[in-house]
């Protein structure tokens, strides 16, 4: 076994600090492996950049989902948790906010009563007043053949959200290393950005952190990758069922 010089030991460290102070004075001569204790998919082309992420996102359970999706010239705010069997949060679209709950097939929906009025009411006779107020800030059971259950359940579908969103337009390339809520990132675009971008984690899994979606329809964040959240019916005193249609709103 042959001994490691003293003098020698000591190089490593004054080598990283004049490499640190070469960089930091915009010199060339030092450079530093970008990839270096990640889990490798920096090193990787985009398209397989994209694959492993929709893996790793579709492995897990649970996740939140936060930011803005705009669709059909109409912009809404969502601020959901998700998991394979149901879901929970906001969403707020045109200045109104209302509260989402998948229990299994079971969705319920919750607002207060502005948000129940007829906006297309002929006339003031009172029935918009009364519906308002029987549910407000109740959570109302949405009718599986209600038109809004399938718009409103799918701010719920873990996969079928992910599925649609991980997908970038055009053709696929990286854009450089960049950092998340201090986690380190590779970012892929899609038609150098006009189809859209993701940041997807160095650090651990490749989770997909932070997508700006194509054409300007939004930004959204990712996190709590794998995080389990309870997800029990609200009890029956809070609950109001409707019916087989939900009032016009």
């Amino acid at each position: 076994m042959t001994a490691i010089p003293q003098n020698r030991t000591r190089r490593v460290p004054l080598v990283s600090a004049l490499c640190a102070l070469v960089v930091g004075l915009g010199l060339t001569g030092c450079s530093e492996d970008p990839d270096a204790g990640t889990n490798g998919v920096g090193r990787l082309p985009a398209q397989e950049i994209q694959a492993r992420t929709k893996t790793a996102a579709g492995s897990v359970d649970a996740v939140r989902l936060s930011g803005n999706v705009v669709t059909s010239g109409r912009t809404y705010k969502l601020d959901m948790r998700l998991k394979a069997d149901g879901a929970t949060g906001s969403v707020t679209a045109e200045g109104a906010t209302f509260h989402l709950l998948r229990v299994g097939e079971q969705l319920f929906l919750k607002a207060d009563a502005a948000f129940w009025k007829h906006e297309d009411a002929e006339a003031d006779d009172g029935k918009d007043t009364a519906a308002g107020d029987k549910l407000d800030g109740k959570y109302v059971k949405v009718p599986t053949g209600d038109p809004s259950y399938k718009k409103f359940s799918g701010f719920t579908d873990k996969n079928l959200l992910l599925d649609g969103l991980l997908t970038l337009h055009g053709t696929l390339d990286t854009d450089g290393h960049h950092e998340q809520s201090g986690v380190r990132t590779v970012r892929i675009t899609g038609d150098g950005g006009s189809g859209g971008t993701l940041d997807v984690s160095l650090e651990g899994e490749p989770y997909p952190l932070r997508l700006e979606r194509a054409g300007g329809a939004g930004t959204l964040s990712f996190s709590a990758w794998g995080k389990d959240f309870a997800l029990e019916e609200p009890a029956k005193g809070e609950t109001v069922d409707y019916g087989k249609q939900l009032p016009t709103s």
